[in-house]
């Protein structure tokens, strides 16, 4: 057996060889990655590997390398141990899972025989493991009657920070009449009902979002994943 981590901190690097080693004897060969671009060309060399990713990371995060992984081959066994368990990062890592794929999602605050049970049961037994908390939000993302599709998710975040319709449509790659029938189908989803108000051609913020964030925020969002998202953000706005 073969076991790749993919951590940017070399002490949690450390603590995840020991706890490796510690949990699957029977483990050859541990393999360690600084990021998620290195992590892919590792998957990439050694296919056989299963893998213990961390969720944010520099140069390219956990979702999008697993994503890549699980493209290139959807049995990898991908444990993910993070930090986060709000909405934005469950979401994430649901949508990009094969079907019948063995994974897990353990919070790095996690006790140590929590970790060991969650890589052998995964790794071993082709089990999945999801901490309490991630599969309670799990649960409230998908089992919502009047849930959100990743769609709409992603253009209520946008709306929430405060962008025009014609800048979440340049954001999105959609036109702006389809920015505009999505959030009308949110707005109904949250009651949310106000005034109509257009975007100007320069403008990337108007006054609307300022009325409606609170309530989207109440519905959906929390501070971190705001947090994240304002900073994704600021990076797109520097490339645009």
């Amino acid at each position: 057996m073969k076991v790749l981590i993919v951590e940017d901190d070399p002490l949690h690097r450390s603590y995840l060889l020991e706890a490796v080693c510690a949990a699957l004897p029977e483990c050859r060969d541990v393999l360690e990655a600084e990021n998620g671009a290195d992590g892919e060309r590792l998957a990439r060399d050694h296919k056989s590997a299963h893998i213990v990713m961390d969720l944010q990371m520099n140069a390219r995060n956990g979702i999008e390398a697993a994503r890549t992984i699980w493209k290139e081959r959807p049995d990898t066994r991908i444990l993910f141990w993070s930090n986060y368990s709000d909405e934005a990062y469950v979401r994430g890592v649901s949508r990009i899972v094969p079907d019948g794929a063995a994974y897990g999602y353990v919070l790095k605050s996690a006790s140590d025989e929590r970790l060991k049970l969650a890589l052998r049961s995964i790794f071993v037994e082709a089990q999945c493991v999801i901490d309490r908390e991630v599969r309670g939000m799990q649960q409230k993302s998908l089992g919502q009657v009047r849930g959100f599709s990743d769609s709409e998710y992603e253009i209520l975040v946008d709306i929430a920070l405060g962008l025009t319709d014609r800048t979440i449509a340049r954001r999105r790659g959609l036109s702006i009449r389809s920015v505009q029938n999505r959030l009308q189908q949110l707005y109904e989803k949250l009651g949310v009902y106000q005034m109509s108000v257009e975007d100007s051609d320069e403008g990337r913020f108007n006054l609307r979002a300022r009325a409606v964030t609170v309530a989207l925020l109440r519905k959906l969002l929390n501070y971190s994943a705001l947090e994240r998202a304002e900073a994704e953000l600021a990076e797109w706005l520097r490339s645009h």
